[in-house]
This record gives C-alpha cells, sequence and structure tokens, in this order.
C-alpha cells in the first residue's frame, strides 16, 4: 500500500525480529573518517584528551558552586537544629515554613547540575527526605502532591477513587496527613533503633542537638514555571502541617527574588520564611571556565578565532548556559580529530614526537600540503626545500622540531597575554577589552600591536600613576612568575630589576626642577605685544611646542616610559597570531560553519527544506524530479506549501483548491481529459483543509480579515 500521503492514515513498520548489533563509538568514529590508518589512535586520543577535559570541568564546577550550595547547607542544618530553640524561632512564627530563595539565573540548562550537587548534599549531610519536583509533572494540585509523596515516600500513590485502591493494597492515599503518618512513625522508628547508653548532661545535649527530627526538603527546580494557584494551594495546606513536619522549600528562580511576591499574594507569601540566596553570575562562570579550558597550555587542542566567537556569539545571544559552552567545545574537540588526520599529533609533547615517527607517507603529503608549512618552505633555502619536500625521515625530524617550538609558543602566549589584560583592563573605556576572552580573540586575528586601540592602550599607560603601575605590574610578576617557559622566568627578572628601580624611586625624593626661562619666554612675548598677526601666533606657538619636548623628564617618567616598552616587547615577541606558526592546524580547530550548522538550529530552513525536498527525509527516490520540482505524489503539505510558494501576499483558498485537485489527480493517474480530472470531492477537499491547517500551525499562513476567502502569506524566500 502506498503512504506517499500524511493525511491517509497511520503506518506501523515493524521491527526486524533480528537483534541488530550494538555498536561501539569508535565503531561510529571511525567509519568515514578521514585518513582511516590513524583513525583509532586518534580516537583514543580524543577520548582520552576529553575525559581529562571533562574532569577538569566538574572539579571546577563544584568550586565555582562551593559557596552557594555551603550557604545552602548551613541553611538547612540551621533550620533543622533550631526550630525550638536560638535565632531562627525568634524570627520565624509558628506556622511560617522556612524557604530558601535561590536565585541562579536565566542560564536554565545548567541549573540541573547545581540542583543535582544540592539534592546530593542535603541527602548525605542533612536528611534523607528530598524531593524536587518541576512544572512540568505539576500541573494541578494532585499531581505536585503525588509527585511529593512519591519522591518522600518511595511507593504507588493513588489520587483516584477508594475502589482503585482496594485493588492495589501497596499505594497509599494522595494527602499531606498520609506522609505526616508516614515522616511520624519513621522516626520513632529511628529513634528506637538508636542503642541506648549511659550518657551525661553535656552527651544527652549534644546528642539532641545533633539527632533532631531530620527536615522535609522539598526543591522547586522551576518556580517560574508552576501554577500559581496550584503552588498557593500546596503552601497554605502545608503551613498547617509545620507542627507535626519539619518542612523545609527550596525555590529555584531563574529571573528575579520579586517573583515570589508576583505569584504569591501576601497571605501565602507570609505563611514564608524566605532567605535569599544569589548563585554566581554566568558571565562570571564562563569566564572562569574560558581561563581554565582555553588559556591554558595544560591541553594540546585550541579553538581559532573564528570558532571561539562562535561558541561565545551562542553563550551571549541565546542561552547563556555555560554546559552548551563545554558541549560546543566537545563537539569541536570531536570534529577535529574526525576530520583532521594529524590531529594525532595534538598530544603531550612526548607522546606527540612518538607519534611524529610512526606517521605514514600519506600523512606526510599532507604535512606538505598544509599552508603553514608550505610558508615554512618558502623560508628555507634551495637545499633545505628540496630535502623536505622530498625525504621523509627529514621531514620527521623537522616536524618534531616544529612541534616543540609550536609548544613553547603555547608556553609563553597565555602568560604574556594574561599581563598585557593585567595592565589595560585598568585603562579607561577598555581599548582591549574589558573581559580577557576579548583580548584573546584581537590576538587570534591579527598582530595586535598593529591594532589602533593598542596604540591608543600604549599611550594611556604612559600616563598611569605610580601606585596602580606598581600594582599592575606586581600582579604582571606573579604570572611570569608560575610560568614554566625559560623565556618567561628571563622576562621574569627583567620585571623585577624594575620594580627594583621603583623602591629606589621611593627612597631617592624627586627633585623638582626649575622651568626655564626658554620655556615662558615666548608666552610673555605674546603678552606684551598689543597687536599681534596670524603668522606671528603661529610662530610663538611652534616655539612652545618645541619648548615643552625640549623639557627634561622625570626619573619616575623616564622608568615608566622604560615599563611600557619592556612590555611592548613582550607583546610583539610573544602575541603573533596562531596561523604564523607552522603546523597550528595540528592543534588548533577552523570550521566554525560546521559548529554554527550543529549548534545554531535554524528550524525555519530545514522545515523549507523538508517540505521543498521530501525525498531526502522520506528517503523516497520515486519522489525526487530531475527538475527540483516536487513529485505529484509527494505528501499533501508539499504539495499545498509548493503551490503556495506561486502566489503572492494573499492566497485564495477556493484557486488554491483547485490547483492542488488538479495535481493530485495527475497523481492518481487519472485521464486529463475525462470530466473529472481536476474535480474537487469530499476526499480531496478534507485532505486539503488538513494540509493548509498544518501550515497555519508551522506558520507559513495566516487567516485574514481583509478577506474572507483568503489567507495571508508569511514567509518569502522558499526553497
Amino acid at each position: 500500500m502506498s503512504t506517499s500521503s500524511v493525511s491517509k492514515g497511520c503506518f506501523v513498520f515493524k521491527p526486524s525480529s533480528k537483534k541488530r548489533k550494538t555498536r561501539s563509538l569508535e565503531h561510529y568514529f571511525t567509519r568515514d573518517c578521514e585518513g582511516r590508518e590513524s583513525s583509532e589512535r586518534r580516537f583514543k586520543l580524543c577520548e582520552d584528551l576529553w575525559n581529562k577535559i571533562k574532569a577538569e570541568t566538574e572539579v571546577l564546577q563544584e568550586e565555582l558552586n562551593k559557596k552557594i550550595l555551603d550557604s545552602l547547607l548551613d541553611f538547612a542544618k540551621k533550620c533543622s537544629t533550631t526550630r525550638q530553640h536560638c535565632d531562627w524561632a525568634s524570627k520565624m512564627r509558628a506556622n511560617e515554613i522556612p524557604t530558601a530563595a535561590l536565585v541562579l539565573g536565566v542560564n536554565v540548562p545548567d541549573h540541573d547540575m547545581t540542583f543535582q550537587s544540592l539534592f546530593d548534599l542535603l541527602k548525605h549531610s542533612v536528611t534523607p527526605h528530598v524531593v524536587s519536583v518541576q512544572a512540568k509533572e505539576c500541573g494541578v494540585l494532585k499531581h505536585l502532591l503525588k509527585r511529593v509523596l512519591e519522591g518522600l515516600m518511595d511507593v504507588a500513590v493513588d489520587d483516584d477513587d477508594e475502589e482503585e485502591m482496594e485493588q492495589n493494597p501497596r499505594s497509599v492515599h494522595c494527602s499531606l496527613s498520609t506522609l505526616s503518618d508516614w515522616y511520624t512513625a519513621k522516626t520513632k522508628k529511628s529513634s528506637s533503633a538508636t542503642p541506648g547508653k549511659k550518657r551525661n548532661v553535656q552527651d544527652e545535649d549534644e546528642h539532641h542537638h545533633h539527632h533532631q527530627t531530620p527536615p522535609v526538603v522539598i526543591i522547586f527546580k522551576d518556580l517560574e514555571g508552576f501554577n500559581p494557584r496550584v503552588l498557593q494551594d500546596f503552601i497554605s495546606i502545608c503551613s498547617r502541617y509545620i507542627d507535626r513536619l519539619p518542612l523545609m522549600f527550596i525555590f529555584g528562580i531563574a529571573t528575579s527574588p520579586s517573583t515570589v511576591q508576583h505569584m504569591l499574594p501576601h497571605s501565602v507569601s507570609s505563611l514564608l520564611c524566605i532567605e535569599l540566596f544569589q548563585s554566581l553570575s554566568c558571565t562570571q562562570h564562563l569566564a572562569t571556565v574560558i581561563d581554565k579550558l582555553i588559556l591554558t597550555a595544560q591541553f594540546p587542542f585550541k579553538l581559532n578565532g573564528k570558532v571561539m566567537q562562535v561558541l561565545i556569539s551562542i553563550f551571549l545571544y541565546h542561552d547563556f548556559s555555560v554546559r552548551n559552552f563545554i558541549k560546543g567545545l566537545q563537539l569541536a574537540l570531536l570534529e577535529h580529530f574526525h576530520s583532521q588526520p594529524l590531529s594525532i599529533l595534538c598530544c603531550k609533547k612526548k607522546e606527540a614526537l612518538l607519534n611524529v615517527t610512526l606517521l605514514s607517507g600519506r600523512d606526510l603529503e599532507t604535512v606538505r600540503q598544509l599552508p603553514s608549512f608550505i610558508r615554512f618552505v618558502e623560508k628555507q633555502e634551495a637545499g633545505e626545500q628540496v630535502k623536505l619536500m622530498t625525504d621523509d625521515d627529514h621531514l620527521k625530524e623537522a616536524c618534531q622540531k616544529l612541534i616543540k617550538d609550536l609548544r613553547k609558543y603555547h608556553k609563553s602566549y597565555y602568560p604574556v597575554l594574561r599581563c598585557l589584560h593585567t595592565l589595560t583592563s585598568l585603562l579607561p573605556r577598555y581599548p582591549l577589552g574589558k573581559q580577557i576572552r576579548e583580548l584573546h580573540l584581537i590576538c587570534l586575528e591579527k598582530n595586535v600591536w598593529e591594532n589602533e586601540d593598542y596604540q591608543s592602550a600604549m599611550k594611556l599607560l604612559k600616563m598611569l600613576a605610580k601606585d596602580e603601575l606598581i600594582t599592575s605590574l606586581r600582579k604582571c610578576s606573579e604570572i611570569l612568575s608560575s610560568a614554566k617557559s625559560k623565556k618567561m622566568k628571563k622576562a621574569f627578572t627583567e620585571l623585577d630589576e624594575l620594580l627594583a628601580k621603583f623602591k629606589h624611586l621611593d627612597a631617592v625624593p624627586e627633585t623638582v626642577q626649575e622651568e626655564p626661562e626658554s620655556v615662558t619666554s615666548p608666552i610673555r612675548n605674546l603678552q606684551q605685544q598689543k597687536k599681534t598677526d596670524l603668522f606671528q601666533l603661529q610662530k610663538t606657538l611652534l616655539e612652545m611646542n618645541e619648548s615643552r619636548r625640549s623639557k627634561k623628564k622625570s626619573p619616575f617618567e623616564l622608568l615608566r616610559n622604560e615599563v611600557v616598552e619592556f612590555i611592548d616587547g613582550l607583546v610583539t615577541c610573544h602575541l603573533p597570531p596562531p596561523e604564523s606558526q607552522t603546523l597550528y592546524e595540528v592543534c588548533y580547530y577552523s570550521s566554525s560553519a560546521t559548529v554554527r550548522r550543529h549548534l545554531n538550529a535554524t528550524p525555519r530552513t530545514s522545515i523549507q527544506t523538508a517540505l521543498s525536498s521530501p525525498c531526502f527525509y522520506l528517503q523516497n527516490e520515486s519522489l525526487k524530479n530531475e527538475d527540483g520540482t516536487v513529485s505529484n505524489s509527494a505528501p499533501d503539505i508539499c504539495i499545498a506549501y509548493k503551490l503556495h510558494l506561486e502566489c503572492g501576499r494573499l492566497i485564495n483558498l477556493y484557486d488554491w483548491l483547485e490547483a492542488y485537485a488538479t495535481v493530485v489527480s495527475a497523481a492518481e493517474g487519472q485521464d486529463p481529459d475525462c470530466d473529472t480530472f481536476g474535480k474537487v470531492d469530499d476526499v480531496k477537499h478534507a485532505r486539503f483543509i488538513r494540509s493548509v491547517s498544518e501550515l497555519e500551525f508551522l506558520g507559513f499562513i495566516k487567516s485574514t480579515r481583509q478577506k474572507t476567502d483568503h489567507v495571508a502569506r508569511l514567509t518569502w524566500g522558499g526553497c
């Protein structure tokens, strides 16, 4: 039977009885891989490198969330141990529920990791009674109660009538009184199970303090998504059980703390004793991730400027998700090792030097075709050029040296980049960017010292006050002292000598030099003249300018200029763009179009492509036409879509229906000369109405009041 029309019905295609063989990730990686000879080793390198990045990311995530999670943990412990006495009882009325309002920001995809860490910490350190709920699972009050009871009691909860409860004896009634009875029984059981030992009064108090009845914590992950009425009713019911059930709420807020006041009236919000907790902003989180994962020589894999810009743009203009940024980094890593055969050299130094000796003849030809290597060969002498292009052993030796040079470049690049950012981030209007990632993007594109903003930054550095300059130089000294490169250690020694000169200046007071008479004499001559023509004024101003230039600079100004020249020399020597380095293609991934296509979805383009070329999506070659038009046997929505592209802003529904009926009649094999060809019957009319409704749902057309039998077209430039 034909399944060409989606409006005819549903079709079931049963899977084959043969069990499919489970294929490993390595199989999918090596299939259609560039340079299949080394694909297995490259997959291993890619997997090991990603595991290291992932482990570093998890440690970083824990460090960033540590402060806010520790604060929440202290809050939960305080609530569990001070209900009867201490400060919390004085703050809270009898029917108030302690509530933590956790403001996490709009980076919603990252919230799951934070809440999972919080859930595990609470369960491990405070109470075993923790449950997390989401708005999509709790549309009505009954569903919210059911989700809370099931998460806490770990039993089936029946929210229907009593007859069904009798059929399932393990289920419990969906009410908060059931939870209260269960909690009372649970705490009595745990207290009776505690072995009785003789203790003195101090031990009894300490035991009582640490073994209070644990609180029942309910985490609302996405507070803004909950129905306000459901939330209000739930809080009102919980406040009536607060004397028997030590409840505690944690609200996950993405927008603003005022959301609680907007969603809950005063009569309900007064039942909560709220304490606010603010997490680290997502931009600060991203800056830390870039600093630890990208701006470091620890990981050999790098991103070029365009790929970096794509990932940052998606973060800033789409989701503010650091988690998605890391996924983009993972995608770039996988694509690099999959598409670049020479990525086998993108590993640690010793392993890379060993892998150079294992390069095949095909890999060596790939090396010779690299743009950076061609530029390197052109700079060599004629004899050396011949050896590099013909002798494989000599090429391997040259590659080993070039790999070492690339490592040295990275060890010097990042410390100097941090020093330059430390100095320029103090300048007004931030000529080289406020964040270090902005400066890094400038350095990736071209020689930063040729940038006009860099020149203005150097001029502003020559005007810095002594205190600001010395403070920045000390930070630079700390950066250079931690670098492992020999060149950076030499630079650290030179910078320390300059700092010592500043200390010497502080010890020796500056002598105030009198301004020479020649400086003021032009001004006096100008004042003494009663009438001054334009030529005389110009001559006087030139004399004043020359006298200022000839003015002797103070020792601090001379030393400040020396420091700026020292920094400028470091930048010129160590901050050329990576593309200037030979074999940079080994470590740098540069296909920004691939990253954008995978991460930055374009649903309208995909839908239009599917409607214009259904043969690729349905995998039916009979629907493919050589001229690129849609076949008359295509699905109804594809036919209707193709016909609507031929119309203007307003589409006459009757004309559209007649054109559709003509195309469908041809698909059914009717004779064009017969009377019924192109006639509209009930079936065709129903199929057409369904197609029009689907196009309206997808946003291609809409109804209009200008003409009752017309619809308005909403999209232009269809595929």
